[in-house]
Formats: C-alpha cells, structure tokens, sequence
C-alpha cells in the first residue's frame, strides 16, 4: 500500500513539474504586474538595460527604485511567457540614478569636470609638471542625481582648460608679487606707506615752497599739470573727511590717513567720494581739473603731518 501511495506522489510530481514550471509573481505598489523566471537574473539584466540605454553610463555611480517591487514564488503553466520585459520597462520609470563624475579645481575655483578619476588623475600628472609643482591643483568627487548637470569635456580639451587657467593664475600671481615689490620700495612718511602715486604721466609745473603773483603766500603743495580728467588715486588706505568746493583749492578732497598723516588733492573737475568713506590704496577718488584758482589742467596735492603741510617731493615725484 505503501509503494503505490509513493507511486502515487511521484506520478503527480511528474505530471507537475512537466505542466508546470516555478517563476516569480512580480508585483508594485500593491499591484500584480506579471512574472519572471528568477528574480536574481532579472534584476542583472534591468540594471544592465538602465546602463547601457543611459547616455552617460560611464558615469553610473548606483541604482535604486522609488518603488520597490515584491516577488513571491509561485508555479505557472509552461506554456505561459513571463513578461520581464515590460516589468523592466515600468521599473525602469521609477528608478533613480545617480551619477559620479570629477572636478579639476585650481586654487579650490572650479575649473573642468570630467568623467573617471583616472581622467582627473592623468590631468593632474600632466598639468603639474616640474614648473607648476606649487600650484593648488585638487580633484574633487561630485555626485548628483540630474544628469544635465554633467558637463564633462574630453581629456585633452579638460587640460587645455586647466593649464590656461594655471597660466593665468601664475600671470596673476607674479603681477601680485611684483606690485608687492613696488608699494614695497614706495616711501613711508610718520608711519604710513605712501603705495600709489596720485596721477601719472604728468609734468610738475610748480613746486611746494614756490612764491609768485598768483598766491599771497608761499606754495604748500606740489603741482602736476595733467590732460583734463586724468584719474586721481588715493596714496594710501584712509577716510575721506571732505569733498567740496573750497575756495581757491576749487573741488579739494581731503583724506585722513591716521598717525596725523592727510592728503589734499585740490582742481579736480570731479569727485567720486563722499566725507566719512573708506578709501583703498589705488582707488580712483576724482579726476584732474582746473577748478577754483587755476591757470590749467592740473592737481595740486598736499601732503600734511598734524596740520602742517610738508614737501611732498621728499616721497613723490622726486
């Protein structure tokens, strides 16, 4: 009795297994979408079919879904097709890609983005040479999830890029040192570093300490005749205390320097700033004119210690 009962069981078994063949019921969000052989391969093939249809699948960093899909083994008829295809298509809908990709910075500015980091690493080796050993070059490793977002360049066009901004960054760096060098050979009066010539390319046309018909006392200034509108840039770093019509100073701007230091710069036919501002080394504060008591473009500056007015041809212009 026995045999035939595992006869039995064994007949069905057969019969099932050749009726029937095991698969996975796929459903999303609650609702059946359809089956699949096995769930191992099918998810292989959707992450390779995500990759190999994106544009940018070099820069795939991981994969996930909004939705996660619920598998449950069951038996289906073996003349009954899966559907993986079109599971695929509405999981491909819902999934979500995020992208990693390298940023070249000079200087920690962003300069280029490309693909790998072997890309970055190569153009990196090669921008930093033997001469360039001292400039910041840094690789940066960016991630995001819109892929508009990746403006990669191809490598040689990544290093054009990068070494036209080292270079700049070496011009600029070098102009920096050599202004440097400049304001540092500029004379210092009680203190305070005069860094800036007030006016260029001008002819002193009359001197501090001068006496003539045109003044009731001695020159307390040094005149420099200059084209009209010439620029006029502040010596140093100060507090402008006044910009105004002064009789025969004519448009004077006064700037405090601090430790009793002022200069005066008087004719101008303009003035760009206004009493109590902060004034930089070099700043452009008005322009040559011929205002007030004047036979000719030209800026009179004064330089002063506590009120008294000193050669200003003893630092400038000598």
């Amino acid at each position: 009795m026995l045999g035939i009962t595992i006869t039995g069981v064994a007949l069905i078994s057969i019969i099932f297994i050749i009726k029937f063949k095991p698969s996975y019921k796929v459903s999303i969000s609650g609702e059946e979408v359809g089956y699949i052989e096995s769930k191992k391969a099918f998810e292989k093939e959707l992450e390779n079919t995500i990759i190999n249809t994106n544009e940018k699948k070099e820069n795939i960093d991981s994969i996930s879904y909004n939705t996660k899909p619920e598998y449950k083994l069951s038996f289906i008829n073996r003349n009954e097709k899966s559907n993986e295809e079109q599971i695929a298509n509405e999981l491909k809908q819902d999934a979500d890609v995020t992208y990693k990709y390298y940023e070249i910075a000079v200087s920690n500015v962003p300069v280029e983005t490309v693909d790998t980091l072997e890309e970055a690493q190569e153009l990196v080796k090669e921008v930093k040479n033997e001469e360039n050993q001292e400039i910041d070059l840094s690789i940066v490793e960016k991630y995001t999830n819109n892929v508009e977002e990746i403006k990669t360049d191809e490598i040689e066009v990544a290093k054009v890029n990068v070494t036209g901004k080292v270079t700049e960054q070496l011009v600029a760096e070098q102009k920096a040192k050599e202004e440097q060098e400049r304001i540092n050979a500029m004379p210092i009066v009680n203190g305070i570093r005069l860094a800036y010539m007030p006016v260029t390319g001008g002819q002193i046309s009359s001197r501090y300490g001068e006496i003539s018909s045109l003044r009731s006392q001695a020159h307390t200034g040094l005149d420099i005749a200059c084209p009209m509108g010439t620029p006029i840039k502040v010596t140093s770093d100060g507090t402008v205390i006044s910009a105004s019509y002064s009789g025969s100073y004519g448009n004077l701007i006064k700037v405090d320097h601090g430790n009793g230091l002022q200069t005066w710069y008087a004719h101008t036919s303009k003035m760009y700033v206004q009493p109590g501002q902060l004034v930089k080394a070099g700043k452009v504060i008005g322009a040559v004119g011929s205002t007030g008591n004047s036979t000719g473009a030209h800026l009179h500056l004064e330089i002063r210690i506590n009120g008294q007015a000193i050669n200003p041809q003893k630092y400038l212009y000598n």
